[in-house]
């Protein structure tokens, strides 16, 4: 899933070729998004476009060879003077006089160019890792080898994309960029070749000295396709600017969006009128405490609002504002509590993780992983949020964009910063194999090192559970397991539970319609659309037992992301959609059957309900972390997917509704200790 989807797309034609733009946003000045080499496509600008396209109209212009244009073989067709035309075709589409151009590589050499073949249109240049001059013999490692694109171009796309990205823990990204290159094939690079080395150092260089419009230069000091040279003589050729980025590859808009896209932006607001802003001496200032709260379900808000309401009990002055998304919105609102604003640029993180999804099925560790570019686009609503308007302090529930994205640049850290979760690291499942192990041994070895790196970034990182909730599993080759680890860098607060059970639980049944003699079976998959699968699998359950079971009503939740029209039922089974106190109904019923997700389970052990619970397949937490906590208290049923036929549901239904129960009993004082974790910071 994109992060944002185009407003308007269009395409061009020249010479018989065509080649498609995309138009997000609409303020000035407009940002045009140069194309490349073609061995990558206009993606490239995934973790750019976003965030840029919040502040301005960003235009972006695909590259000849590869994408959505035309692949031509004439060489003639990709010389710079047609790919040049191409964006201002683009531009001419759009009735955009001047423009800011930004370009990587090859898209560097050609905004120069732009700005000195036609100055009337170009407003200033953002060069990253220019390709000028050029000698596509001088590219790393023995790269520029027509032979060998055609014998091996699958090879040969992995060895460019390792060395394009050199940077630690790129695994994604070049996973990425081989898929683009694999779009196009070894004759469309090799009809680049002449128009590649058709620019000399002397013409380069007069080129980039007719340019009188402003440049700023980004280049990595660890770039292995162009010399790093390269952009220290382009900068001093056109009187512009350099930025000099210690450790970065050749596309450091790939791997440090934040910050490039921050690059951007303040080279482009030199050609917009300056925004108003406002400051005030900060003992004018309310307290005030910015809570990031994941939106992938509903437990983490049920969670966060105890620990909201304890935290103001000890600063009763104190305004939460709330930074998230649907469906977290809605529980908030019917609390009226204060969303901020900015939320509403959010990218969707639940509409990613149900795109993810397939039948009971989500692969967690993936899903997060392909959430890269909806990370960077909301660490950028989160920078602006911050920047803009001080807090005293940052609580990130979950919140995977900023603690990333702050951990990548610590330096942007300008508050006390908290970060709560319930489970700790990402582990790999048996069906994933070798490969899996390595991707996920990546993972935690990357977040392992920037926190032993940085140890003060998190002022407080809140375990929302016991040291013994923790699995006694290696992160990975040569790193702590994941007890140790949650020891060494976490504080515990014990679980932090939503609304206490009710005290009087026939009331509450009363309250519900649950009926004297009847026995409920409330079934609930949580806040996403993702168990709409395991509700149509329950109710078809229904008429086995209901046989077994005298007098059972079948009760399904839908939650607030599938329509309860969508779910098919059987006669006597109730559909409800999105209920706001699911709390006091699960505690109400006589037995339920759910997802394996963390707080509807641990409501129900809290609740002494007997339940059955389904983890999602392929689900890294579901199938670990939560089975062994529910283990720990001796709660629930656990039923694998593979096993969970109608009649096997029915069957479990019929003996759960009738056994004992004798949980490990839930302490309720999580969210005070949590509180108390975080007063002292404010």
């Amino acid at each position: 899933m994109r992060a944002r989807e185009p407003d308007a797309v269009g395409v061009v034609e020249r010479g018989g070729v065509r080649v498609p733009y995309e138009v997000f946003g609409d303020g000035e000045p407009t940002i045009a998004l140069l194309p490349s080499w073609p061995i990558v496509h206009a993606r490239q600008w995934k973790m750019q476009v976003p965030t840029l396209a919040r502040h301005h109209r960003v235009v972006v212009v695909e590259g000849r060879g590869n994408g959505g244009a035309d692949r031509p073989l004439d060489p003639a067709s990709y010389r710079d003077a047609e790919q040049v035309l191409d964006v201002l075709d683009a531009l001419d589409a759009l009735g955009v006089d001047r423009a800011v151009l930004v370009g990587t590589s090859a898209g560097g050499r050609r905004a120069v160019q732009t700005a000195a073949w036609h100055p009337e249109r170009v407003l200033g240049v953002v060069a990253i890792a220019p390709a000028l001059p050029v000698d596509h013999r001088s590219i790393g490692h023995g790269l520029w080898d027509p032979a060998w694109w055609y014998r091996d171009y699958a090879g040969f796309t992995e060895a460019f994309m390792a060395a394009m990205l050199p940077e630690e823990h790129s695994l994604k990204a070049r996973e990425d960029c081989v898929a683009r290159a694999r779009e196009t094939g070894p004759e469309v690079l090799a009809a680049t070749g002449p128009a590649m080395a058709e620019v000399d150092a002397a013409a380069a260089e007069a080129t980039v000295r007719a340019v009188r419009c402003p440049v700023l230069v980004v280049q990595g000091d660890r770039d292995l396709i162009v010399r790093p040279e390269t952009g220290a003589t382009l900068a001093t050729w056109s009187g512009g600017a350099l930025v000099e980025l210690a450790g970065s590859g050749h596309v450091p808009g790939v791997r440090d969006p934040v910050r490039v896209n921050g690059l951007i932006r303040g080279f482009a607001a030199r050609f917009a009128p300056p925004a108003p802003r406002r400051w005030s001496r900060p003992l004018h200032r309310r307290r005030r405490a910015l809570l990031v709260c994941s939106p992938i379900g509903l437990g983490h808000v049920r969670r966060d609002l105890a620990i909201a309401g304890a935290l103001r009990e000890r600063h009763p002055d104190l305004q939460i504002d709330w930074l998230t998304q649907d469906p977290v919105t809605r529980v908030l609102a019917a609390r009226g509590e204060r969303v901020h604003p900015a939320s509403r640029w959010l990218a969707s993180e639940s509409a990613h993780v149900e795109q993810q999804a397939g039948e009971h099925d989500l692969h967690a560790f993936r899903a997060v992983r392909d959430m890269d570019e909806i990370l960077a686009a909301n660490f950028g609503v989160f920078q602006d949020v911050v920047t803009d308007d001080p807090y005293d302090l940052w609580i990130a529930d979950e919140g995977w964009d900023v603690d990333h994205f702050l951990f990548d640049n610590p330096e942007l850290k300008s508050a006390p910063y908290a970060w709560l979760t319930d489970f700790v690291g990402w582990l790999p499942m048996p069906e994933g194999g070798a490969a899996e192990e390595v991707l996920t041994a990546d993972w935690n070895t990357e977040h392992v090192t920037r926190m032993r790196r940085w140890p003060r970034l998190r002022d407080r990182s809140v375990f929302v559970g016991d040291p013994d909730d923790l699995v006694d599993v290696a992160l990975g080759p040569d790193l702590p397991t994941v007890r140790e680890w949650g020891c060494e860098r976490h504080v515990f607060a014990g679980y932090v539970t939503g609304p206490e059970p009710p005290v009087d639980r026939e009331q509450a049944r009363a309250d519900l319609g649950f009926r004297d003699g009847e026995r409920v079976c409330v079934v609930a998959v949580g806040g996403s659309a993702v168990g709409r699968p395991l509700l149509a699998r329950v109710a078809a359950a229904f008429p086995a037992a209901a046989r077994s079971v005298p007098g059972l009503r079948m009760v399904l939740v839908t939650g607030p992301r599938i329509d309860p029209a969508s779910v098919p039922v059987p006669r006597g089974v109730e559909v409800l959609g999105y209920v706001p106190d699911l709390p006091r109904m699960l505690a109400a019923c006589d037995v339920a059957v759910v997802q394996g997700g963390l707080t509807t389970t641990m409501e129900l052990v809290a609740a002494r309900v007997p339940f059955v619970y389904v983890p999602l397949r392929r689900h890294f937490e579901q199938q670990v972390h939560v089975p062994a906590r529910l283990a720990r208290h001796g709660a629930g049923r656990r039923l694998d997917w593979a096993d969970a036929d109608p009649d096997r549901i029915a069957a479990l239904i019929a003996e759960e509704v009738a056994r004992p129960v004798g949980y490990r009993p839930v302490d309720t004082g999580g969210a005070a200790r949590a509180a108390d974790l975080l007063a002292d910071l404010l």
